[in-house]
Order: structure tokens, then C-alpha cells, then sequence
């Protein structure tokens, strides 16, 4: 179905840019985030540190307490990783505490690497471990020694499956909701007639990407998409070279597949770059959770006509901000636990419904972009709704 490739500096091609968060986007119907409530909350100011407010009301946070802590990233060299430490050094400065320490492993040493730094911060005095979990539940002995050095575990991006060592998950966006936006994105691109697709994933271990495909599955065991085929997921590890050729694979393996969803944004923009550069554009297109500047070539040409994401930015900054308040004592990990976060509202801990355990914070919401409004420069431009037009758009924080 394609040329014979060669790889040659396909790294380079495919380098990832370090852009901001989302600009002016609005949100996909039905994934509003949790801290809706407008900022300005006049400060409490009858709590004392370290004592956690009742549920139920807002906390503003003590600043400037001792907090020292490490962000923990799947691995480094990643641009949505970066945007995330850049959102929690503004909610650090904001709170007048210690800036985390970004700490990660490489992608080649992920998992094992994770599990070491963690260990390691039981032994350094760390108050917290803020970590997006690559390690599935092979991670839970290290993030309890953690806990039982009198630590705090919390989870942003990617959670402990079984919640086991960890506090509170800070959800990006529902996950379940995750699978129903790929559904859509895949009908949308694929058409009335359907197709042939398949899905490239970052790595097995990798609980968010995983929770992210079961739900999609879900969505397309439904009538609505019964004349589109999902004929295999492989992953790429979230290494763009890799990726880039497990996608030349699928599309040597499969000579009718018509998609390739990559809930990655190592995966997609590497899946792209294979399919523009093979001419394969026409024939097979793209779509999955994306970085507009890194899109923005591959959307124009029509490679990956439609994508989301949501603010990794704000991610960042909501779970340093979450992380400091259950650390200094100011708000307990329990359900009902509302506390204010700075530039970005109220939110409210609850317990996940999309795991059997553990509790979440939801910041949401999703942003679809596609070639009208992709925009150009650092600005991503508009974001529209997801094959939702009847329903309302809000604006999303940035």
C-alpha cells in the first residue's frame, strides 16, 4: 500500500515543540471541569495550617508553608511533560512554596525508573510525589514506602490503577468521556460508509491510555459505529520513532485501513509524519490527542484533519495546587474535600467513577481542533465541539 520507507532522521523530523497551553479554546459538550465556581472567593482565614477544613467548604490555602516535592513525568523530553512542570512553578510561585523538582526517568527506562525515583524520595524527606504512573501497579510498593515515610502520593495524567499509595487522582478529563471523543473523531473522519481502523497507543503499562481504550471500545461496540472495524492496537512506546513505524506496519499489514487513532501525542504526530512522508495522506488519516503546534503542518494538509487535548499547563498548576493543600494538612483526601485553585476556580475531590477505587479531581475539558481553526504561530486558535453542535460551548481557562 506504500513506498519503501526509510526511517533515516525520523527523530528530528518529528522533534516536539515546547508551546503553551491551549489559547482560546472551547469545550467539547458534557466535559465541563469540576472547578466551575467563579475565582475571587474571599479567603476563609478561620483555619489554622495543618488543619483540614470540613467538606463542603472552599478552602483558600496558607501560603508560603514548607512543602518540598517532586514532579514525576512518564519520562522527560516530552513537550506536554514541560508544559505541566511549567504549570506547577506558577501555582509553586503563586503559593509561595518550593518549586517541585521535575524528575523523570528516560522513555527507555520508564518504568524501572519511575519505581527508583520514588523509592529514592521515601529516603530524601519529600512531602509529596506528584506522578503521571507509566508503571501500572508495579509502581504501589514504591509510592507506599512513600506514604509510610509520611509522604503523599498523588497522581495527575495517568493514575495507580488500584489506587493503592495514592491520595487523589487529578483527572485531565473523564476518561470514560476520553473513549466517547475518539469514537466521534473516528466517525467523523471515516463518514457514513466507515472503515477499516486501528489504534496506536503509547505503552501496555500505561494506566491512563489503557482506561482511554477500553472505553473507546465500549462506545464502538454501539450500533452508531457498527460499520467501523477496529482491527488492532499496537504501541509505540511513546518513542516517535517507534511510533512511526508501528504505523508504517499497520498500514503494510492492514492495505484497508483508512485510520489510525493515536491517543498519544508522541504517537500522532509520528503516525503523520509516516503517512505524509510515505504520500499515504489521501488514503489513511490520522487523529487522537495532539499538541496543535505540533499538528498544525499535518491538520493543513489533511493528514490529521481533527484532533483534542486539553491544558497540560493547567494540569500542572490544578495538581501542584492540590498536592500542597492535602500535604501542609489544609484539606483531607476525602471525598467532598472542596478547595480553591488559584486562577482556575473551585473544585471538589470525589471518588473516580471510572476506577473500582480511589478518588479524583476533574479538571477538564477537552478541545477539538481541526483546519478551521488551528490557527497559526503560538496562537492554537479556537477550539470547537466534538460532533456535539447542538449543545452549548463554554470557554476553557488557558
Amino acid at each position: 500500500m506504500r513506498n519503501k520507507h526509510k526511517v533515516g532522521a525520523v527523530l528530528a523530523a518529528v522533534a516536539l515543540a515546547t508551546g503553551g497551553g491551549l489559547v482560546g479554546a472551547t469545550t467539547v459538550p458534557g466535559t465541563e471541569p469540576a472547578g466551575s465556581e467563579p475565582m475571587g472567593t474571599e479567603p476563609m482565614g478561620t483555619e489554622p495550617a495543618g488543619s483540614a477544613a470540613p467538606a463542603g467548604e472552599a478552602v483558600e490555602f496558607e501560603t508560603g508553608l514548607e512543602f518540598n516535592s517532586v514532579l514525576l513525568p512518564k519520562f522527560t523530553g516530552i513537550a506536554v511533560f514541560d508544559q505541566a512542570n511549567e504549570g506547577a512553578q506558577e501555582a509553586a510561585a503563586e503559593l509561595g512554596a518550593t518549586p517541585a523538582e521535575f524528575l523523570g526517568p528516560t522513555a527507555d527506562n520508564s518504568v524501572a525508573g519511575q519505581i527508583e525515583i520514588m523509592t529514592n524520595a521515601a529516603t530524601q524527606g519529600v512531602n509529596a510525589v506528584m506522578l503521571s504512573n507509566n508503571a501500572g501497579d508495579q509502581i504501589i510498593p514504591a509510592a507506599q514506602s512513600v506514604v509510610e515515610a509520611g509522604g503523599v502520593v498523588v497522581t495527575w495524567d495517568s493514575p495507580i490503577p488500584t489506587a493503592e499509595g495514592e491520595s487523589v487522582f487529578v483527572a485531565q478529563v473523564d476518561f470514560d468521556e476520553t473513549g466517547q471523543v475518539m469514537a466521534d473523531l473516528s466517525r467523523s473522519i471515516l463518514g457514513d460508509d466507515g472503515g477499516q481502523m486501528a489504534v496506536l497507543s503509547a505503552s501496555p503499562d500505561a494506566a491512563n491510555q489503557n482506561a482511554w481504550i477500553a472505553a473507546f471500545e465500549d462506545v464502538m461496540a454501539g450500533a452508531d459505529y457498527e460499520n467501523i472495524e477496529v482491527v488492532d492496537t499496537v504501541y509505540g512506546n511513546d518513542e516517535s520513532e517507534e511510533s512511526y513505524e508501528q504505523a508504517l506496519t499497520l498500514v503494510d499489514q492492514y492495505p484497508d485501513i483508512e485510520l489510525i487513532m493515536a491517543p498519544t501525542t508522541v504517537g500522532i504526530a509520528a503516525a503523520a509524519k509516516a503517512m505524509q512522508d510515505e504520500g499515504l495522506c489521501d488514503q489513511v488519516k490520522v487523529s487522537g490527542l495532539g499538541l496543535p503546534d505540533e499538528m498544525r503542518e499535518f491538520t493543513e494538509s489533511g493528514c490529521a484533519p481533527e484532533f483534542a487535548l486539553w491544558s497540560f499547563v493547567d494540569l500542572g498548576y490544578l495538581t501542584y495546587y492540590v498536592t500542597y493543600g492535602i500535604a501542609t494538612g489544609q484539606i483531607e483526601a476525602a471525598d467532598g474535600a472542596t478547595f480553591n485553585a488559584g486562577r482556575m476556580g473551585t473544585y471538589t475531590i470525589e471518588v473516580d467513577p471510572t476506577r473500582d477505587a480511589g478518588l479524583r479531581v476533574l479538571m477538564g475539558p477537552f478541545s477539538v481542533y481541526n483546519a478551521d481553526n488551528i490557527g497559526s504561530g503560538e496562537d492554537a486558535g479556537s477550539a470547537t465541539t466534538a460532533a456535539a453542535e447542538e449543545a452549548p460551548a463554554t470557554t476553557a481557562g488557558g
